[in-house]
């Protein structure tokens, strides 16, 4: 039985011995020449339903057996595994999608590299290992994250050839909607998200599942600021839908992508009121606009709102719009209902917001 540290968390490692910056990775291990009765014996407990995978009796990290698969249908579910002491540790690292991640190091800290890993993380190349690339549609998704994860490294053109292969033959429309956003929502959330796209649009994928959606300058650069920001992936998302031309139609549309109900929601209000954000001059204006956006029962979700806003649109005022949301929310409605009378009461409720609004608005000039 030997032991390997495979995978990202290699990559890693020697990405920070060569000064470059790099994130501390999850520790991945395989491991050859032992069967799932040896890994028992050792007191490891088996949790792989589709192929074997045991929990380390102290730090219940996870141990893979060394595979090999076979394609048996179209998608990223149509692979058989066989897992056995005959499978060398080059043909466990065989089956990885890039080279950078195809790199072990064993117990003594040396490095495996039968595949040009090293070679191309210094010349900063991302490359797929083998043929065996092509068979599994979620690589190209992968692929164009790293791209946004490294911006420095380029894609090997063969790489890109053969994605664009894989998509001319038909390979990537057995992708499924929760994979598909779980590797875009990674891509969005990276240094440089706009690599990502790009790297679809070059393959044909983006044209082939996100044809609605339009990328243009403005998003492109909003995606940029909003990186450099840091904020997060579903402000991002918002940015990348904010385009989208039938806005009474995006709810289905992200809804079929499995995104999260508050991402959804916030994508939603983005592309429904990100124009009109700009148009809001009078304390009329910012009152009918706030309850929009549902600001009193969402002032969470307006903040990033606002998030967004500003990236799509640097020079927009975002301090006088929250002044204004504040003076909105500050009202009593109760109050202001009961001077009414109780009589038209929602219309006495606005006024006091709009007022509110109007004086707020005032003492900041």
């Amino acid at each position: 039985m030997h032991v390997y540290k495979v995978g990202g968390c290699v990559r890693d490692r020697l990405m920070r011995q060569a000064g470059l910056a790099a994130r501390t990775s999850d520790t991945d291990w395989v491991v050859t020449g032992a069967t799932p009765e040896d890994m028992i014996r050792a007191g490891f407990t088996p949790v792989g339903a589709v192929f074997p995978v045991f929990l380390h009796p102290a730090t219940h990290e996870e141990y893979a057996l060394a595979r090999t698969e076979r394609k048996t249908a179209k998608g990223y579910h149509g692979f058989t595994f066989h897992a056995s002491p005959e499978v060398t540790l080059e043909e466990d690292l065989r089956r990885r999608d890039l080279t950078i991640n195809a790199m072990a190091e064993d117990v003594d800290g040396r490095i495996i590299d039968p595949w040009g890993g090293r070679r191309d993380l210094q010349a900063h190349v991302l490359r797929h290992v083998s043929e065996a690339f092509a068979e599994d549609p979620v690589r190209i998704l992968r692929l164009a994250r790293f791209a946004a994860r490294f911006p420095d490294f380029r894609v090997a053109g063969e790489t890109l050839q053969l994605c664009r292969k894989m998509v001319e033959n038909g390979e990537a429309d057995a992708l499924v909607p929760e994979r598909t956003w779980q590797e875009l929502r990674r891509g969005l959330a990276e240094a440089d998200p706009v690599r990502m796209i790009d790297v679809l649009q070059a393959c044909g994928l983006w044209q082939r599942i996100f044809a609605d959606i339009v990328v243009d300058s403005r998003i492109r650069q909003a995606l940029k600021r909003a990186a450099a920001r840091g904020l997060d992936a579903a402000v991002r998302a918002a940015i990348l839908f904010s385009n989208y031309e039938r806005p009474e139609k995006l709810r289905g549309r992200l809804q079929a992508l499995r995104l999260e109900a508050g991402a959804v929601s916030l994508a939603e209000l983005v592309c429904r009121l990100q124009r009109r954000v700009s148009t809001l001059r009078t304390a009329d204006d910012f009152a009918c606009f706030l309850e929009a956006a549902d600001v009193l029962r969402r002032p969470e979700r307006f903040a990033r709102f606002l998030e967004a806003c500003t990236c799509l649109d640097p020079a927009l005022d975002a301090a006088r719009i929250q002044t204004a949301a504040q003076a909105y929310a500050g009202i009593d409605a109760g109050a202001a209902a009961r001077a009414a009378g109780g009589k038209n009461v929602r219309e006495a409720v606005r006024k006091a917001r709009a007022q509110a609004v109007a004086a707020a608005l005032d003492n900041q000039t």
